[in-house]
């Protein structure tokens, strides 16, 4: 199983960042807050679907040559999947089974449709504006959270887990280069750490055959890099908040893993999903502490 979510946006430079002035904040909808989208997201994260995609397709009218808009109609697709399959919940993160080898049923054929069309629009405007710079760190950012979002699709919802590692080591890559341009995109930060995180959790058979085909994967390193957004990430820390806190009830963290979901649950009090997973790690025991 593979998670990450997505968006992005704007500005065509050209070769050297010397000969080109750096894009305006204004420009950058992926790394500043836009109140439109804020209002699409946190609809999202009360699982109001269908009002969250009126927000997304009334600002992509407004600004359609931008990646942003159509990978927040993706993750609204692929989110809405994830929480009526129960992905995003202790039973299915503390069920190996479904853990590591996807959902028991298949995916809504219609949705996945409608994801799929709004990520390659999000893709295919990316690539445009890496013609014009490679190094534009919006279309980095769509590209990443494309390549995550497609992962998760396949590992979880279609059970193609190798196919899922090649994007996995697409959106890595992506990651990294956003990140030497960008530092402060922590929202990128999660696409990393739900890799590292989900491949350390793998066999160690599994992991070896990996070490061959370049992909690694370290469960804490995943854990602090999920931290990161969680903690100041900007469209995406609710998403890496759910993460970590399922991430910590499988690493028995069960203080961690309440703490974040009564934040989720304060932060959006409308949301069944964090509201029903606050309720489940409350009512967990504590783990014994360890004499030495």
């Amino acid at each position: 199983m593979r998670i990450a979510l997505a968006f992005a946006l704007l500005f065509a430079a050209a070769a050297s960042a010397q000969e080109n002035p750096s894009p305006k904040p204004d420009d950058q909808p992926a790394f500043l807050p836009v109140p439109a989208l804020q209002a699409g997201f946190r609809l999202l994260y009360e699982q109001k679907f269908p009002q969250a995609r009126d927000s997304f397709l009334s600002w992509e009218k407004q600004h359609p040559a931008e990646p942003f808009g159509h990978i927040a109609l993706a993750a609204s697709y692929l989110f809405e999947e994830f929480y009526l399959q129960g992905v995003l919940s202790g039973d299915f993160f503390l069920d190996d089974k479904k853990f590591l080898h996807g959902i028991a049923g298949k995916p809504d054929p219609a949705r996945m449709l409608q994801f799929r069309l709004a990520r390659e629009r999000a893709m295919s405007l990316s690539r445009e504006k890496l013609r014009a710079n490679p190094r534009d760190p919006e279309a980095l950012y769509a590209l990443t959270l494309a390549a995550g979002m497609q992962a998760d699709a396949l590992s979880i919802l279609e059970k193609k887990q190798f196919e899922s590692l090649r994007l996995i080591k697409d959106a890595e890559a992506s990651a990294k280069l956003l990140l030497a341009e960008r530092p402060q995109a922590d929202d990128a930060w999660l696409a990393l750490g739900a890799a590292n995180y989900i491949i350390g959790s793998l066999s160690g058979a599994t992991r070896f055959v990996l070490w061959f085909d370049g992909v690694h994967g370290d469960r804490k390193l995943g854990m602090e890099q999920l931290a990161k957004t969680a903690s100041s990430g900007l469209y995406l820390r609710p998403f890496a908040k759910i993460l970590l806190a399922l991430a910590a009830l499988r690493e028995k963290q069960i203080p961690l893993a309440r703490r974040l979901l009564l934040e989720l649950t304060q932060e959006f009090p409308a949301s069944p999903l964090f509201a029903a997973e606050f309720a489940r790690a409350a009512a967990l025991p504590l783990p014994a502490l360890t004499k030495h």
